[in-house]
């Protein structure tokens, strides 16, 4: 039965809310917000100017369901919540494996900076957020070389005795051994502050006044270190590809198609500083827009980052800004570029954009091209367009971790990389870890709720093998299925293909594109697994060797772990230097020191 839009929109409200169009099959098609839902959702019935992706989704709807809520914000979280748990087949979704980089400054009388990446911590002031590790690292570089503010951990700075390498070669002014004063490192703390917000007029004045007022003084000596600041801050300032004369921070976004794919290139501009730009690929995206791409990028970003003093787009700002307005409150301007260095700036993101679009479109053709490959080498029926390769890493049986990486038909999937920490088993039974690994995986997909690979890679030979065939066997499942081995000579570009049904395995040319790709695929399942394991492993030995010693509970092992600076200055230092910790008498000195070596 179709849907009935007149008689559902007759009894609609008009309060702000979300709605959710929902196809025959239960699917969720789209999810949106609307300030008022009776309006916006009559909008998809009775305009005739759909874009043709829009139209191809009212076709499609069989119901749709909506919730009222008490206002736009309100609307505007449950949308968000919704679009994350559902994932809609139509909402253009912009999802990055990473979060933005910051620059973070700890809190305390000699203030930490370092990079950052992940959640925000009360107490720490967060400058930023960066492009790309690259710009954030040589930001690091540039306040060390110019403010000398630590970048060691709390731990280490609290145990030095004396200066570390980066104060003789003048990129730290030494406070974890007192060689600069309280007052002194604030007021380069404050400097850097400034200079990461984009005050770097006030950072040049501030600096020449210090000099000046050395210089009067006679210390000469010290006048030559601010100058030199002066100098070192200045050349940064003018080495930029395109500089501003003002201190303005500016996102540039470029919304640029090609060949049915669209990118939006994000560029950042903090203090008159181009600090570099991000290419993001929208999924859901068939058929979109760019200007469908800019406003939903707009809508996601913005959510979750900082707005900036102005955003220039290539696109109807007019469009982009009622979007903003919707999302945050405040008066951001969005406008298109006027001025020459706008325009420079506008101009390098749309040619980013092109780069990365031709980048990517040349890695989808290759990536078709060698999936083709594998499906005539190995004689398959389909194309397969999702890949899973799992494998096994341990060290004599310590800390066993199994991984599974994804290929999905382009590229690696990094997002639905998983790693299996390995219990219960035999230590060095790699057959019955990758039983536990394929079970905990594919018994998810025989309940019909993770997704099926269409291939699935074995690191192993012919005994992994039988493994995983009874696997998926016990769990019903029928997916094709090779182990990936080094074969007799063990040499690499050498490896055989080994078929479940105890065929001959099959050998490649070296130079076989379909080769190169199960390699690059079995190259990555080693990589996860071996560098999961190593951090178990770590994780372990340096825990639970105190663990183990009677005595030493979570309270004494902080402070052990605090006061030499982890596990290896506690296993080297002697036994009057374990006396010195608050809590450990003589006696468990001794035992520490005994059950260490």
């Amino acid at each position: 039965m179709s849907f009935d839009a007149k008689a559902f929109l007759r009894s609609l409200t008009e309060e702000p809310g979300v709605y959710r169009m929902i196809g025959a099959d239960e699917s969720v098609l789209y999810v949106g917000k609307a300030k008022n839902l009776k309006r916006r959702v009559s909008s998809y019935f009775q305009r005739t100017q759909l874009s043709p992706r829009i139209a191809i989704m009212v076709g499609q709807v069989a119901r749709v369901d909506t919730t009222a809520t008490r206002s736009e914000a309100e609307a505007l979280i449950l949308e968000n919540n919704l679009i994350k748990s559902l994932g809609p087949k139509y909402n253009i979704l912009f999802r990055d494996d990473k979060s933005y980089p910051y620059i973070a400054l700890s809190a305390g009388d000699f203030p930490q900076i370092y990079y950052h990446r992940g959640g925000f911590r009360k107490g720490v002031r967060y400058f930023g957020p960066f492009p790309n590790s690259w710009a954030v690292r040589e930001t690091l570089h540039l306040m060390q070389k110019i403010f000398r503010l630590r970048t060691c951990e709390d731990t280490t700075f609290s145990n030095r005795s004396r200066p570390c390498l980066l104060h003789q070669i003048q990129r730290c002014t030494g406070p974890c051994v007192g060689l600069i004063d309280k007052d002194a490192y604030t007021a380069d703390v404050q400097l850097a502050s400034l200079f990461l917000s984009g005050r770097h007029s006030d950072v040049v004045d501030d600096l020449s006044q210090r000099m000046q007022a050395a210089s009067d003084a006679l210390a000469f000596e010290k006048a030559a270190v601010y100058r030199d600041q002066i100098r070192n801050l200045q050349a940064v300032l003018h080495k930029q590809f395109v500089e501003s004369a003002r201190d303005e921070d500016v996102d540039v976004l470029a919304a640029v198609e090609r060949g049915g794919m669209v990118c939006v290139n994000l560029a950042m501009i903090r203090g008159g500083r181009h600090l570099g730009d991000r290419p993001l690929f929208p999924s859901n995206a068939q058929g979109c827009a760019p200007l469908d791409a800019l406003v939903a990028f707009v809508e996601q970003h913005y959510l979750d980052h900082p707005l900036p003093g102005k955003i220039l787009v290539n696109l109807e700002p007019a469009t982009v800004k009622e979007a903003l307005d919707e999302i945050v409150e405040g008066k951001v301007p969005v406008v298109a570029a006027r001025f020459e260095n706008e325009r420079a700036w506008m101009g390098m993101a749309e040619n980013n954009a092109g780069l990365a679009l031709l980048a990517r479109e040349q890695e989808s053709s290759r990536g078709e091209a060698r999936l083709e490959a594998l499906r005539e080498a190995l004689a398959l029926a389909d194309t397969p367009s999702r890949i899973e390769c799992f494998d096994i890493s341990h060290t004599m049986g310590e800390a066993t971790v199994a991984s599974c990486v994804v290929w999905d038909g382009k590229a690696m999937k990094k997002s639905e990389y998983r790693r299996y920490n390995i219990a219960g088993i035999t230590p060095g039974d790699d057959y019955a870890a990758m039983r536990q690994a394929l079970t905990r995986r594919y018994e998810k997909v025989a309940a019909g709720e993770g997704v099926r690979p269409d291939l699935i890679l074995i690191d192993g030979g012919k005994g992994q093998m039988g493994v995983a065939r009874e696997v998926l066997a016990e769990l019903g499942l029928d997916i094709m299925m090779f182990g990936v081995a080094k074969g007799e000579s063990r040499k690499p570009g050498l490896e055989e293909l080994v078929f479940p049904d105890g065929r001959d395995p099959v050998h490649m040319r070296p130079d076989a594109p379909a080769l190169h790709l199960i390699q690059e695929i079995r190259d990555e399942a080693h990589r996860f697994a071996i560098t999961g394991h190593r951090a178990r492993r770590a994780k372990i030995r340096n825990t639970s060797r105190l663990e183990d010693i009677a005595g030493i509970g979570p309270t004494r092992r902080r402070k052990l772990l605090a006061t030499f600076g982890g596990i290896d200055g506690v296993r080297n230092a002697t036994v009057e230097d374990l006396c010195r910790v608050e809590g450990i008498n003589r006696q468990l000195a001794e035992q520490i020191y005994n059950s260490l070596r």
